[in-house]
């Protein structure tokens, strides 16, 4: 029934040119995935400017890259973006779409969606393929976090899905790459775009970057108010000592301790840093959905039943309280 829907994409986001991480992490598993259904990794830029970023996903592992180029496309909007990508698909007929689940992409997912009359699975946390049905398994976060849920989409196509930035590490950067690069010529009129950018107010989510952090301190209810976040407090100095961003629980960020772009997380950031400090937090299913891709995790916490101790490559049963200065004792006279 699908037989003339080949090739898995991978939508490199831009914005102003520049890529959004999440769209080269997305082609690790994407060079997995289409390997295993013996059709071509694609990715797929709209952009002002795509060259260097086409370059680049050649560079991180991609057969072939088609772009989609001018000024329409510089800054995102729904209008321009679903429309180059809604003719993108009726001239190409991709089996498989991944998007990152950006602000952008959580947006132009939907819309795609329903232009293109086919499912979408969102926020996806693992990506698998039945060769058997021929169907993506994706993998998200259901119930609050409470129960991780596999949906297919065995009916229409393309198989469409958001992908949470940080799950997945970025694949290996081979400078030079050669590769096809396909570039089509689409274009919207100016007045067909019905949202245009006129202002932009630089946000504290935009000054907390967990999603590329290598290392993070975050801390839990067991910070038990603001203090320990703020200059002097054990997790800021700590966070300080490493040079790790900081992070949170999404109780800390509930009592109002701490602002929501800290929190990491089922309704927060997923992240995939190389080391992951949680300290005092309890380790609820909610949180652990967000550390999935952390390399190592250290957690501190009075709790020896505590659940984050299961996900924790170390573990120290103790008050943070007691434990990070002595931590940061060591830290200091080791610099």
């Amino acid at each position: 029934m699908f037989e003339n829907y080949k090739n898995l994409w991978v939508f490199v986001e831009t914005e102003e040119n520049v890529a959004k991480p999440v769209g080269y992490e997305l082609l690790n598993p994407g060079r997995r995935l289409a390997d295993k259904m013996g059709q071509k990794l694609i990715a797929v830029v709209v952009a002002g400017d795509a060259s260097k970023v086409a370059q680049d996903c050649l560079n991180y592992g991609a057969d072939e890259v088609i772009t989609v180029e001018g000024d329409e496309y510089f800054e995102y909007s729904s209008d321009a973006y679903a429309h180059a990508l809604h003719t993108l698909v009726d001239k190409y007929l991709p089996s498989v779409i991944l998007i990152g689940a950006t602000n952008n992409g959580r947006d132009l997912g939907p819309r795609l969606a329903c232009e293109l009359k086919t499912g979408l699975t969102a926020d996806c946390t693992g990506l698998e393929y039945d060769e058997e049905t021929q169907n993506m398994v994706w993998t998200r976060p259901a119930f609050g976090g409470n129960l991780m849920a596999m949906i297919m989409c065995p009916h229409t196509r393309p198989q469409l899905g958001t992908c949470r930035p940080g799950v997945f590490k970025r694949p290996e950067f081979k400078e030079g790459t050669e590769g096809t690069i396909i570039k089509e010529d689409i274009h919207m009129d100016p007045a067909q775009i019905r949202t245009k950018i006129r202002e932009r107010v630089k946000e504290v989510a935009e000054l907390v970057n967990l999603e590329e952090a290598d290392i993070i301190v975050a801390g839990g209810r067991a910070c038990g108010g603001p203090a320990p976040y703020q200059e002097g407090g054990v997790i800021y100095e700590l966070a300080e000592a490493l040079g790790a961003t900081v992070g949170a629980s999404r109780a800390a960020v509930d009592a109002g301790w701490i602002a929501h772009a800290h929190q990491v997380g089922q309704t927060g950031k997923t992240v995939g840093p190389r080391v992951y400090v949680a300290c005092g937090i309890s380790g609820a299913i909610q949180h652990l959905a967000g550390i999935t891709g952390a390399e190592t995790v250290i957690a501190i916490n009075k709790d020896p039943e505590a659940p984050i101790f299961g996900r924790a490559t170390y573990g120290v049963v103790g008050d943070m309280f007691k434990v990070i200065p002595e931590w940061l004792k060591i830290i200091n006279a080791n610099k």
